[in-house]
């Protein structure tokens, strides 16, 4: 059996969720002033990655496309490394990291496959 390459075109959607914690009042004010900018409804999955929160200022969540990964876990530890790095030059404390990888090659194998077997 061969460890071969992911195709370059690998796509996975990594969603890196958390809670705020210790927030100066300087980053408080920042995220209650940004709140529009980061609405949920703009929320994407971008390389650069999109950061979005609640209007109370307690649970944020962070999306990334992460292209050519090995896998869900590799594309996981990618993400996650993202947002913390993120979180960490923005000044904001957080608890509570979860990851959630979607391949989304797989959505389209899984749909090609029910297709199939309604024939």
């Amino acid at each position: 059996m061969s460890n071969a390459e992911p195709p370059p075109n690998t796509v996975h959607r990594v969603t890196v969720r958390g809670r705020f914690a210790d927030l100066t009042e300087q980053a408080r004010r920042y995220l209650a002033g940004a709140r529009e900018e980061h609405d949920v409804f703009r929320s994407a999955y971008t390389a650069e990655g999109t950061f979005t929160y609640d209007q109370a200022i307690r649970f944020f969540n962070l999306r990334y496309e992460i292209r050519g990964a090995g896998g869900d876990d590799e594309a996981g530890v990618l993400g996650l490394e993202e947002a913390e790095q993120f979180l960490r030059t923005m000044g904001f404390g957080h608890t509570g990291l979860t990851v959630n990888v979607v391949d989304t090659g797989a959505i389209w194998d899984n749909a090609a496959a029910r297709a199939a077997r309604r024939g």
